[in-house]
């Protein structure tokens, strides 16, 4: 077992998300193996009331640090970690011109390799320590990922793209080579594939991954519905909703269905454990269809922001009630880092409070991109918070990491105004560390006080 004394953000697990905030000024959080030998939560709370129930465990005092629950991520792609910044009028010359490009790279193992590495590693940096994530339509590109995740136990989601049309050749799903299939049906065959080596291994999950609607036909949608039910556990990912060119598109190619959304419904890849990007451009029977089935929202704000997508709509998913969480997205988004996405999300919230006069909590946000996500991939109790029996995944926060921040922060007399200055002036370099069961990242050779 291991101790540790400090300032500790974690969340109740019930309760209004605006303000359900726990923040201990002195506590001790103690993390050890449960019967499945997974580092967990055992205990957290005041350090003089933890102390005497654990008196022999050795305890890490980390003077003036802030501990709380790594970050998950709901969506990004990682084959995209060299396309952020690349300029485009909006979301489909972006497709064209730069990401189905790069993309194409990742039929190269090797690349699909360093690639996958890079990206692990700066989740880490940056304090996300679950991910659910988009690979490419080469089987390869999903091996190398699920690869480098295992090696770094970090709990990551993802899948082959499955795109059979409107796309450039060489990345729509291939035929194998002398096979007898067909390269709908032989993407399929290798999604069970993958799905039967790599899901529930370790940390590992596999998501069925549709790219959206318009690049797969109502074949392989078909056999990816088929695939969700047989495999209930498994995730479902894609987009929806993103852009209105987008929306017009889907509505031509699939005239049956009540919606764009509502076409994911009528191939059967709407339940939980059902995550989809974006989801601006909805009318309440959207709403409604997401929260009956249970599906969830990843909402990328800096991405909406730079590609000039739109605003995700807070007050009307309040409304009806369905679930949500706060992504990257990368490269559409601007950055890997928590805090950018947190305020890209304060920025749109601000927007829509001209129409609706909401505004987002600083704890509320900070929820969304822990135990609000962890919620949206049917994972609460297990990521996202350090709650007695959560995996012990976790950030050490350094508030004064920086001159501005450290002023700022030293003159907060409240959560909220804490949480809101490293949010508005927070970036890796607030990641001290970033803990994984028994495995720590450090991102700084000093500060760490015994």
């Amino acid at each position: 077992m291991q101790a540790y004394r400090a300032k500790l953000l974690y969340f109740r697990s019930s309760g209004d998300p605006r303000q359900s905030a726990v923040f201990e000024t002195d506590g001790m959080l103690v993390v050890g193996p449960n019967a499945a030998g997974t580092q967990v939560v055992l205990a957290i709370g005041s350090y003089h009331d933890v102390r005497p129930s654990f008196p022999d465990v050795p305890v890490l005092h980390l003077k003036d640090r802030i501990i709380a629950p790594g970050f998950v991520d709901l969506h990004s792609h990682y084959p995209q970690i060299d396309v952020i910044g690349s300029p485009a009028d909006g979301l489909l010359p972006w497709l064209e011109n730069y990401t189905f490009p790069e993309e194409k790279r990742f039929v190269v193992p090797g690349y699909c390799a360093q690639a996958a590495t890079f990206y692990v590693a700066e989740n880490l940096r940056n304090g996300i320590t679950t991910a659910l994530t988009f690979a490419t339509s080469h089987p390869a590109s999903v091996q190398a990922l699920f690869a480098a995740a295992q090696q770094q136990r970090v709990r990551l989601i993802t899948g082959l793209c499955l795109m059979d049309r409107h796309a450039p050749a060489d990345l729509l799903n291939q035929r194998a080579a002398g096979g007898r299939c067909d390269a709908t049906e032989q993407s399929l065959l290798d999604s069970e594939a993958l799905i039967r080596q790599w899901h529930g291994v370790d940390r590992l999950g596999y998501a069925i991954t549709p790219r959206f609607a318009p690049t797969s036909t109502d074949a392989q949608l078909r056999g990816a519905g088929e695939l969700a039910a047989k495999y209930p556990d498994v995730w479902i990912q894609s987009h929806v909703a993103e852009n209105k060119l987008e929306v017009q598109w889907a509505r031509e190619l699939f005239p049956a269905s009540r919606s764009y959304l509502s076409t994911y419904a009528d191939f059967g890849l709407m339940r939980q454990r059902a995550v989809y990007a974006h989801c601006i451009h909805f009318d309440d029977d959207d709403r409604a269809l997401m929260r009956d089935t249970g599906a969830a929202a990843a909402i990328s704000p800096t991405s909406n922001l730079f590609l000039g997508s739109g605003f995700f709509d807070y007050a009307g998913a309040d409304r009806v009630g369905f679930n949500y969480g706060l992504a990257n997205d990368v490269g559409g988004g601007t950055s890997f880092s928590p805090f950018h996405t947190m305020l890209g999300a304060y920025f749109v919230a601000r927007e829509g409070q001209t129409k609706t006069g909401l505004t987002l909590s600083p704890q509320h946000l900070w929820w969304q991109h822990t135990a609000g996500a962890a919620r949206a991939l049917g994972l609460q109790g297990i990521v996202g918070n350090l709650l007695p029996g959560c995996e012990a995944d976790l950030v050490v926060l350094n508030p004064q990491a920086t001159p501005l921040l450290a002023r700022k922060t030293g003159r907060a007399e409240s959560l909220d105004e804490l949480l809101l200055a490293m949010i508005v002036l927070g970036d890796d370099r607030l990641i001290e560390k970033t803990v994984i069961s028994q495995a720590a990242h450090q991102h700084s050779s000093n500060h760490i006080s015994e």
